[in-house]
């Protein structure tokens, strides 16, 4: 199968505490295209200066900007200033700002929360796209993105053109359930974060070389529907670059 439609990356947040000059080096050591920014450390909301170094940095390695990480969690009075957010996305020259689907589990969320995400999501979507930016919700638990019913609820609740999920295997989940969430969200996914955890999730990572069978699925199941997407890898085994390297080798092989 032609996976050559997905470019390869890293997010930063997967090592916060190394400079972003220097992560860069490893990305490119690494032979991959490109970063998502994180929003906490590496390129803070609203710091637009920091943005349009880090930015040049990225292009003069011959690197992308896959997207830009945000903390910005929808009907979250504490979220940073979404016009900050967005300041820094557009410095950065990131196409894409990840956001969160609030703070609450689903099974916590009652309606009045629901509806208070959905119209926070059309407000910033309508900002974002004033500046030709789309939001990517991220795939995650503890939020109304944390199970197959919740998430497609959200999505089809926001019909909105420059709306897109992220996708992340569900922790803890067996495989056949995490390919019915990618399967259900599939037209609306633009990238995937890519990591091989076990059942305790974060708390539990194995090499990606481990799980090569199961994200070759994923691949497979992703190409049901041939678009540009990135491929991103997020905190591998032990927080170490030379297993950062090892999961790269181990995420080209599955991709060629």
């Amino acid at each position: 199968m032609d996976f050559s439609n997905f470019r390869t990356g890293l997010v930063s947040i997967s090592f916060r505490k190394v400079a972003a000059c220097d992560l860069i080096e490893e990305v490119v050591k690494a032979g991959q295209q490109g970063l998502e920014w994180g929003g906490d450390v590496h390129v803070p909301h609203g710091q637009t200066t920091k943005a349009e170094q880090v930015a040049r940095w990225t292009r003069d390695a011959g690197l992308e900007t896959a997207a830009y990480g945000s903390y910005y969690r929808l009907a979250d009075e504490d979220s940073p200033e979404i016009e900050a957010v967005l300041d820094s996305a557009e410095a950065l020259g990131a196409p894409t700002v990840r956001v969160w689907a609030g703070k609450k589990a689903s099974e916590d969320a009652d309606e009045a929360y629901r509806k208070a995400v959905v119209e926070d999501a059309r407000v910033i979507c309508a900002l974002a796209a004033k500046r030709n930016l789309r939001i990517a919700l991220e795939y995650h638990g503890n939020t109304l993105t944390d199970s197959i019913a919740s998430a497609g609820e959200l999505m089809t609740a926001l019909d909105l053109e420059n709306l897109d999920s992220l996708w992340q295997p569900p922790n803890g989940q067996p495989e056949d359930i995490c390919e019915q969430s990618l399967t259900q969200l599939l037209p609306r996914i633009s990238n995937v974060h890519v990591f091989h955890w076990g059942a305790g999730g974060f708390r539990e990572r194995y090499p990606l070389a481990e799980g090569q069978e199961r994200w070759a699925r994923y691949f497979e199941l992703l190409q049901a529907e041939t678009k540009s997407r990135w491929a991103l890898m997020e905190f591998v085994k032990d927080d170490t670059l030379a297993q950062y390297h090892a999961d790269a080798r181990s995420l080209h092989h599955i991709l060629s």
